[in-house]
């Protein structure tokens, strides 16, 4: 066995925003990894990981399928990827952070030091096809594991591996990326807390991930979109925002700044109010065109209520006429139901399943 430090290795690929050639590596997003392609028969990674009190949760997948899913603990440790394997046959690995950047505890975080191998590393080819992923719990895959009776607010329940994205990703064979927060929204999150928005964060390495740790590993700093440009950008935001329509308003502890998306008295949607969200859905639109001048937007929504439907979609209009952007759409995904709810109230495997299958004929149209 031989120890491979990550900075003096060549054959390797990161997945995922990170930080630019900064060892030990940092997995800021779900869905972010390391991949390597290895022969030898075993191989470990060699991990840290810290957190106040959400956990990190990660996967191991061979040769394109999930083998493992695990709860990560503190401290720095080797985690064996396999063992006892053919020597001769090359595998291809990939160690996945399998749960969100987590803005609520800042000491979360998972680095990746190196591997140690019995075997020769060789290189990882390039996907012919980019997807970034931009959303909320949904995107995260909250709700995707557990009993449907589970109502704890748990990382156990949370995974990448089982939603959407993932299945879109596996259907072309893509790179993906992805950018989510649980409770987030277009214009505030589901609480009306305005802060939470996600557009605040998109041009960010990973916003989201807060405190001293995450700062000095660049999670704050600019995100450098021309390293990576995606071919395709789906965007699954607007639930937070439907949900905090019927939620009190938020009111900051310290400033007493106050904010509500209200209804009127008959249950409808404040007209005012609504006007504030759809401004918010094109000016995000203009920040991702900013920053991905050739990719395909996609805006989906739906899979947890579709009372923003309508203005979704006319600000989508809005802004494909005003900036003749005809490479923008939008896309109704189907509502969960009682048969396809997952934990949490959240949609389950079935629910990401019929998304998934939804945005994958839309991308055929697209990019073939």
């Amino acid at each position: 066995m031989k120890y491979h430090e990550l900075r003096e290795m060549s054959e390797y690929k990161l997945h995922g925003r990170t930080s630019p050639n900064r060892y030990p590596a940092p997995l800021f997003f779900n869905g972010s990894a390391v991949e390597v392609n290895v022969n030898g028969s075993e191989l470990w990674i060699d991990i840290e990981v810290d957190f106040a009190g959400i956990e990190p949760w990660a996967t191991i997948w061979f040769n394109g399928e999930m083998v493992s899913r695990l709860m990560l603990t503190k401290g720095r440790k080797k985690i064996c990827l396999f063992r006892g394997m053919n020597p001769a046959a090359i595998k291809n690995i990939v160690f996945m952070r399998e749960t969100q950047a987590m803005a609520d505890d800042e000491l979360c975080h998972l680095l990746v030091h190196g591997f140690e191998a019995n075997g020769i590393f060789h290189s990882v080819a390039e996907r012919k096809l980019k997807i970034e992923f931009v959303g909320d719990s949904i995107t995260s895959g909250e709700g995707t594991y557990g009993n449907i009776t589970e109502t704890d607010w748990n990382p156990m329940f949370m995974g990448i591996s089982l939603n959407y994205t993932v299945m879109i990703a596996k259907e072309f064979d893509a790179e993906f990326r992805c950018l989510s927060q649980s409770g987030w929204g277009v214009i505030a999150g589901w609480d009306n807390n305005p802060r939470r928005n996600i557009p605040a964060k998109y041009e960010t390495v990973c916003g989201f991930a807060k405190g001293s740790v995450n700062e000095a590993l660049g999670a704050a700093k600019p995100h450098d979109f021309a390293a990576w440009q995606p071919d395709v950008i789906v965007v699954n935001l607007g639930s937070n925002d439907n949900g905090a329509f019927e939620q009190p308003e938020w009111i900051d502890p310290v400033t007493k700044e106050s904010f509500k998306l209200r209804m009127n008295n008959n249950g409808t949607y404040h007209p005012d109010d609504i006007a504030r969200f759809e401004k918010a859905v094109i000016d995000f639109l203009y920040i991702i065109r900013k920053n991905n001048k050739k990719a395909y937007i996609i805006w989906a929504y739906g899979m947890v209520g579709q009372g923003l439907t309508f203005a979704i979609s006319n600000a989508v209009y809005k802004y494909q006429t005003d900036a003749n952007d005809m490479k923008t759409v939008f896309v109704q995904l189907p509502d969960t139901t009682n048969e396809t709810v997952g934990s949490l109230l959240h949609p389950g495997e079935k629910s990401h399943r019929r998304a998934a299958d939804v945005l994958i004929d839309c991308l055929r149209k697209v990019v073939g």
